[in-house]
């Protein structure tokens, strides 16, 4: 079983920034591709931002050139740099990430994390 932890939500002004963290634990192998995704009220979970193992990293256009995925493979935590926030990037933020875990031998899991809000208001 692999565990997610986030952290770094919160009320921000419209232009600020903030910083996510995802924290993985449990019986890991190798973690392989890792992302956040984001959930806005009344609407679908939509990708954000992904990165590989290797650093390989894409974005949602909405987020191009203000949002930075990366990652410490030594601490099993991605992170979220999101800069010039706006109205429109308030929702709740969810990291997925996926990897070979032990379970009796190795296995693959996908595990997602219990979300972190974001609002950004004026």
């Amino acid at each position: 079983q692999v565990q997610l932890v986030e952290s770094g939500g919160g009320l921000v002004q419209p232009g600020g920034s903030l910083r996510l963290s995802c924290a993985a634990s449990g019986k890991i192998v190798v973690i392989n591709n890792m992302a956040w995704y984001r959930q806005p009220p009344g609407k679908q979970r939509e990708l954000v931002a992904a990165i590989t193992r290797g650093g390989t990293t894409n974005y949602a256009n909405s987020v191009k050139g203000r949002f930075t995925i990366s990652r410490d493979n030594a601490k099993n935590t991605v992170y979220l740099q999101m800069n010039s926030l706006k109205l429109e990037d308030t929702a709740v933020y969810y990291c997925k990430v996926e990897g070979l875990g032990w379970s009796n031998g190795p296995t693959d899991f996908g595990s997602w994390g219990q979300g972190t809000r974001v609002t950004v208001s004026s």
